[in-house]
Formats: structure tokens, sequence, C-alpha cells
């Protein structure tokens, strides 16, 4: 088996990694040379990828590629891969098995605190979140049109090494916002990629919510590793009044707790199902200030 994966950054590398151990070829694209020594350092072939076109070097790839992990988000003028492939996708990737498609809970929209699971209708708020939309739903019909099964993976906030409350405590950007009743949902990194293993080995497809099993107030999670780190927390500040970009306010705008019921019925185990075991291994392992996937 041989995963080619569209973005490389910090879940691409993730998912790259843990395919990698398990025995199979990788091959992850960045838009940057410079980036090229760390991939090679995880096993991973590097290739560029800067949207525009597919080159020859990339193209002989895509020729072992059995599995397809599309990470790069879309833009205005859509999914760079789909516009750039499309219907050649068959011809590029003849060995191709599965594709997966790395999407965000924000299709939801706003579901004021209630619980959202795979079957509820989407309604995005942001422009970022309508071009996802619009995404997933290009790729399921590729998939139908070619004959491959393509997983939706919708993920909730990312965090993990090297990303995470105890790295914004130490560079002194934590906050504790506090808007009433306002919970998010977040996922592990290293979850992510497991997830994602998990479904390419068995070539399913279909929608699947990649969070953990206890959406929370965001707050809580700063007070919680201030706890582990024995400093004191930032101070509670109000929403309504906080200084935030247009983008980080806008996050504030969407209310709901996503579930994860359908890939743990399926049989997937989440290493980290919540965020206070999870802030207790990142803290105990000495883990929290290293990039995911980065060596030891």
């Amino acid at each position: 088996m041989h995963m080619t994966v569209f973005g490389a950054g910090y879940s691409g590398k993730a998912i790259a990694d843990l395919y990698r151990q398990a025995g199979h070829t990788v091959s992850g694209t960045t838009r940057s040379v410079e980036k090229f020594d760390n991939l090679q350092a995880l096993g991973i072939e590097p290739l560029q990828f800067d949207g525009t076109d597919i080159s020859p070097e990339l193209r002989q790839v895509l020729t072992k590629t059995t599995h397809l992990l599309q990470s790069i988000a879309p833009g205005r003028d859509g999914d760079a891969l789909l516009r750039l492939a499309g219907d050649d996708l068959r011809n590029l990737m003849p060995q191709l098995q599965w594709i997966g498609y790395l999407s965000t809970v924000g299709v939801y929209g706003d579901h004021k605190g209630g619980w959202v699971t795979e079957e509820t209708l989407c309604k995005p708020v942001s422009a970022r979140s309508v071009e996802r939309v619009e995404a997933e739903t290009s790729w399921l019909a590729l998939g139908e049109r070619i004959g491959v099964p393509v997983a939706i993976l919708r993920l909730s906030g990312i965090y993990g090494p090297g990303r995470n409350a105890f790295a914004n405590l130490a560079s002194g950007t934590a906050r504790r916002l506090i808007k009433p009743d306002q919970v998010f949902n977040r996922i592990r990194v290293e979850d992510i990629a497991g997830a994602t293993v998990f479904l390419a080995d068995r070539l399913l497809g279909g929608l699947y919510n990649v969070t953990d099993n206890e959406p929370c107030a965001p707050q809580d999670v700063v007070t919680e590793a201030a706890r582990l780190m024995g400093v004191e927390p930032p101070p509670e500040q109000a929403f309504e009044t906080a200084e935030l970009s247009p983008m980080a306010r806008s996050f504030y705008g969407e209310n709901k707790r996503v579930s994860n019921a359908r890939l743990k019925e399926l049989g997937f185990a989440f290493l980290y199902p919540n965020y206070r075991m999870s802030l207790q291994q990142l803290w105990s392992s000495n883990t929290w200030r290293r990039e995911a996937s980065e060596p030891a």
C-alpha cells in the first residue's frame, strides 16, 4: 500500500507517520521545498504541490498510490486537487482504492449547544465552512463516479504536542474567555491519525465525526492545564468585551456538541477520549513542547 498525503502539515504528517509505522510507504506534499528535510526525517517522501499544477514527479508517485488523503483546505476557487485532476483522477491513480478528505465540524454551523451527528443537516455559517461543504460534496460525487470509497473526516479543534494549552500558557497567549453555555469540541492529533488509518485500512467511505467524548467550555481546558503546570490561570474575561480577531470571534458564533458515536460503533478506540487525560499525558510525558511526529 502507498498513501499520498496532499498537505503534510500538522495533521497530515501525523497520519503519514502512523501509516508508515504500519509498514506502508508514504508520500507527502508541501508548498515549500524548505520543509522536505522534515518530511524525509519522518520517512515521508516529500513532493512539492502549490495547487497550480501537478508536477511530473508527483504524477509518477500518483501511479503507485493506493490511498489518497486530501488535507489541503479549499479556497474561493474550490478544492485545488479536484480542480486540477477531477475525473482524470482514476487515470492519474490507476491503483487507487480509498480517498480520505479532512474536513471540519464547522460544516454543521450553530446548534445552540445541542448534539449533532453525521445525520444532522449542515448549515455552515462562515465562508470557509461553506467551502468545506462544497468540497465534501464534490469528493463524494467523484468517488461515486470512479467507484472509490471516500471517507469525509469532520475534525473538531485540533491540539497535541507543540500545540496545546500548556504551550499557550508558557508563551503568555492563553486566555479564559467566558461566554455562558459556550462549548467547543476538540481532538488530539494522534486520534486524527488513528481514525484515518482505521478507515483507510478497512476501505470505509462515508461521513465521520472525529472528536473526543467531551465537549466543554474552552476556559476549563486552560484551567486544567494551569493546574497541572502549577501556575495561576489567566484571569477570566467576558467574551463580549474581549479584543478578538474577526476569525476568533466567529468561532464563538457556533455552539454545538458533536457526537463521535459512529466511529466508536465501528470499533475505533480513541487514545485520548477526554481533555483531562490527554493533558495529563502531554504533561507527564513532557511532549507538550514538541510538534507531533517530531523525533524525540
